[in-house]
């Protein structure tokens, strides 16, 4: 994919802008982020299982602020179960991977006033031309004749994540349908052979997905409540 340096974490929060628009698409970021920024410490094995909780390396390190922020921040929290990772305090991992892609030129921030008084920030997408690079290599990997086990384990993650999201910039409500067994096969491809990192990358995805269910249903109930 054309984004060597990006991380996963990096590389799905700009899928989740329309390069058409510019504007953010997705609706559940912060939770994909997350996920992804989990995915890629065990996929780098800078998180290991313990009894179905995450625990970092000692002295671990990427280089990567999200990702050395998520390190520490686990470190020094009470044991967590992976699930409950993805949906406790997502923003904090969304916010350093948003201040990165502000910082490197691929997003812009501009100010802006809620109802003329309340100062906040927006953000668009400045790199479009790359994001859509990005789209497409992503959507060959999901529609492509590539066979899985030639798919890199990240380009695989991140399709899964992608579907298992809801992020239809990349995998739409039809492809999750027609593509089903390829969403699949690509999310087993996350771990590589070991079976204990597919085992965990899998609650990780699953615990994606209920999250955006959840999520979704409240915004429901307050709808029609409303």
């Amino acid at each position: 994919m054309p984004n060597g340096p990006l991380s996963l974490a990096a590389s799905l929060y700009l899928l989740s802008y329309d390069p058409e628009t510019g504007k953010p698409a997705g609706a559940h970021t912060g939770y994909l982020v997350r996920a992804a920024a989990l995915t890629e410490l065990v996929q780098r094995g800078m998180l290991t299982d313990a009894d179905g909780r995450p625990c970092p390396i000692p002295d671990a390190g990427t280089g990567d602020p999200a990702l050395d922020g998520l390190l520490e921040l686990i470190g020094e929290s009470r044991p967590r179960t992976w699930q409950t990772w993805v949906g406790h305090q997502p923003q904090l991992t969304e916010r350093a991977v948003r201040h990165q892609m502000v910082a490197a030129g691929y997003v812009r921030s501009a100010g802006k006033r809620v109802l003329g008084l309340f100062p906040a920030r927006e953000y668009a997408l400045e790199r479009a031309d790359l994001v859509a690079g990005m789209r497409d290599e992503a959507v060959r990997v999901l529609h492509g004749a590539q066979p899985v086990a030639e798919v890199s384990e990240r380009d695989a993650a991140l399709v899964a994540l992608a579907a298992a999201g809801e992020l239809r910039t990349v995998v739409t409500a039809k492809d999750a349908k027609a593509r089903k067994e390829r969403i699949i096969e690509l999310g087993e491809r996350c771990g590589g052979v070991g079976r204990a990192l597919e085992k965990v990358i899998a609650q990780v995805r699953t615990a994606l997905a209920a999250a955006v269910t959840t999520a979704m249903l409240a915004a429901t109930t307050s709808a029609i409540n409303n």
